[in-house]
């Protein structure tokens, strides 16, 4: 009886020693992600809209986190004329590009979050695209002010790793001006609760 006394009071002070993570659901309305993809004659940008999204802040300090974005939802912003404007969207959800059909959702998924201050962050993750996953690392930054916690990050990835291979130099010889940049940014802004 006095070793289980034992025991139960060791694993009770190990547990309370232990600070237990709950992720803080992000506020889609102030949070927002924009996308910007480059070709030989301009820029395209828009807004791929937040399903899900959480951030695990303990100590101080981003320890994980997540989200989802609605691929179906996803907008165009730089073009004014309604028919560019929808030729554009629907392009972007073909399978030229997203698949949406197939892929409605992609993700990202924190796997390390390093920093010396709490503040300067590199961000590594899986970023999640058709299906397909890639790991990813960028630099972020992240405020707390009052009960709020705001980390705003820039993700560039390489379209083609993720299948998305249409008008890409990598792949296609002579396509002039016709050709578009491997590389898309994504500017990452997510504020939540703590």
């Amino acid at each position: 009886m006095k070793l289980i006394t034992t025991l139960f009071l060791g694993f009770s002070s190990l547990f309370a020693a232990v600070e237990l993570v709950a992720p803080a659901t992000v506020d889609k309305a102030e949070s927002q992600i924009r996308w910007e993809a480059s070709k030989v004659t301009g820029t395209h940008w828009g807004y791929v809209p937040l399903k899900n999204a959480t951030l695990d802040y303990s100590a101080g300090k981003i320890t994980g986190g997540s989200f989802d974005m609605d691929m179906v939802n996803l907008t165009v912003e730089d073009l004014t004329d309604p028919k560019s404007k929808g030729n554009l969207t629907g392009h972007l959800k073909s399978d030229d590009f997203f698949s949406v059909d197939k892929f409605n959702t992609s993700t990202f998924k924190i796997t390390e979050a390093k920093s010396s201050n709490g503040t300067d962050y590199t961000i590594t993750g899986t970023l999640t695209i058709k299906g397909i996953a890639q790991k990813v690392s960028f630099p972020a930054v992240v405020a707390v002010v009052g009960k709020k916690v705001t980390a705003t990050g820039k993700i560039t990835f390489d379209r083609t790793k993720f299948d998305i291979k249409f008008r890409s130099g990598s792949y296609f010889e002579d396509l002039a001006d016709k050709l578009i940049y491997d590389e898309v940014k994504l500017d990452v802004k997510l504020v939540a609760a703590i």
